[in-house]
Formats: C-alpha cells, structure tokens, sequence
C-alpha cells in the first residue's frame, strides 16, 4: 500500500472522529461539539451545542437527559422570525390556554459570545424575560428558539446597524439609571426638576463615554453576508444568548413556522416535541 493511500485512509478516520454523528462520550473528545436530535410531529431537527457557552450547553443536556423536553409544544411560533419551545407547562396544555411562562425554576447568566455567535437563520437561543424585570439578562431555565427570519436587503444594512446602535445606547443608559434608581426617586419625591434634569445630561455624557471606550455597534462582514443571504433577527443580537444553531432539518424548522396560529402565536394543531436524544 503506498504512502499515498495511508494518508487518504488516515484522513477519512481523522474526519469521522470529528463527526457530530459519529462521536463517542468519552473524555478524550470533551472539547467536541455536543449534538442533540429533537424528535417533534413534523420531523427531526438535529442541534448543535457551542462549547463557548458552557452554563447554557450543560443545561440543555441536562434537560435532554432528563426527558424534561419530552412531550412539551412548540408553544410560540412567528413566520420569518422563529420557533419558541421549552415551556414545561405546555406538556398537556388545553386547546386554547396561554403558555410561555414555564421553566424548571432557575435562570442561568447570559453568555453573551457576540460578534461570534449572532442571530442567523438557523441559530439556537435562549429565551427570556424582558429588561425591565431581567437587567442582567439571564436566560430562562428551559426555553429556547429556533431563528428563521427573513433575508435583509444589503441596501438595509445601514439601516439595520443604526438601529443596533440605538438599542446600544439604550441598554446603557438603563443600566446607569438603575445604577441612579434610589436618587432618582428621591428627587421625583421632591419634585427636583433641575437635579433630575442634571442627572440626565450626566448620565448621557457617560454613556457616550462608554459607548467611545467599548465599541459603537457594528456589523461584521460575517454577519452581513448571513443576513443578507440566508437571513436572520439582528434585532436580537447582544441581548439574547445563542449557544447552538440546526446543523440538520431546517426544512422541518421552516414548515413550522409557517402553520396557523392563534392571537397569542400558539399554533392550532399542537406541534409536540416526541423526544429529544444525545447523539452518540
């Protein structure tokens, strides 16, 4: 056999040993992508979990090996932005009841692995509760989404990042204002117009000054090309943890986004999710 051959033969094994599908659980491979396939009604997704997001990644295995995803719905699904599931509550769930706030429990911190990990057509995420009563923005325990998303036209690109830009000045200004909650009540209390407005003007010059020493939010050029191509909810980006993407079966994600839904987004005829399993 030629030396030639050896290497041939050499990197076919290299690649099967690399393969999501063909890896084994043993701590040699610790540093490989998990994979999970999600069994529902409509077909197979298979998921990918990123090893940068390990709180997250650990979680859902957890959940997975538990069977706590077994049996659950599809509860919230939105044409051309994605598929929520993970609502314990769903399991069960009568024709018509409202879903969405169930979970195991816990929250777990954001792992925020941005620009790397943003919001394509296609990523896996978290969901969770809104800034307002989440200013850390953790992610709930067991819920998650698919992305699908639309394609944005690369003459909207500009457009896009202004608006990441204005939810980047925003989200620092609410974190310097509760940072200020107790003041700021204590002059509402007194009614101190002048101080409070002095507070404002102070607490926007530093936010200016944050936003000069971490960045303006920009686009990468991997991000533009994903989002004028396939597609994606830039909208989401640096405020919701993704920590995995479909490597399998997005044409099953993308029948589920197009089913009939009610005013609250529940689909009409419950999509289940049967199971979900470790791919071995």
């Amino acid at each position: 056999m030629t030396n030639k051959r050896y290497l041939f033969i050499l990197l076919i094994i290299l690649f099967l040993s690399m393969s999501c599908e063909s890896k084994k659980a043993t701590s040699k491979e610790a540093n490989d992508n998990v994979c999970v396939d999600i069994e529902t009604t409509m077909g197979h997704i298979k998921v990918k979990l990123y090893n940068e997001t390990p709180a997250h990644r650990d979680n859902f295995i957890k959940l997975v090996k538990e069977g706590y995803y077994n049996g659950t719905l599809f509860h919230r699904v939105i044409n051309k932005f994605m598929i929520q599931g993970g609502d314990g509550d769903s399991r069960n769930a009568k024709p018509g009841q409202r879903l969405g706030m169930g979970d195991p429990g816990y929250t777990i911190p954001a792992e925020f692995v941005y620009p790397r990990y943003f919001h394509k057509k296609g990523a896996l995420a978290a969901a969770r509760q809104g800034d307002n009563v989440n200013p850390k923005k953790a992610s709930s325990g067991s819920q998650f989404y698919i992305v699908t998303g639309d394609v944005i036209p690369a003459g909207q690109i500009g457009q896009v990042e202004r608006q990441l830009q204005m939810q980047q000045e925003q989200a620092i200004f609410n974190q310097l204002v509760e940072a200020h909650r107790d003041e700021i009540l204590a002059m509402r209390r007194a009614r101190d117009t002048q101080g409070l407005q002095a507070l404002q003007d102070q607490l926007i010059a530093e936010m200016h000054e944050r936003i000069a020493r971490e960045g303006i939010a920009k686009l990468s050029e991997e991000q533009k090309q994903a989002y004028t191509t396939v597609g994606g909810a830039p909208h989401l980006d640096g405020a919701y943890t993704v920590f995995g993407e479909v490597i399998e079966g997005m044409d099953v994600v993308e029948k589920i986004e197009k089913v009939a839904t009610d005013s609250a987004d529940r689909p009409k005829e419950d999509i289940k999710i049967i199971s979900m399993k470790i791919m071995q």
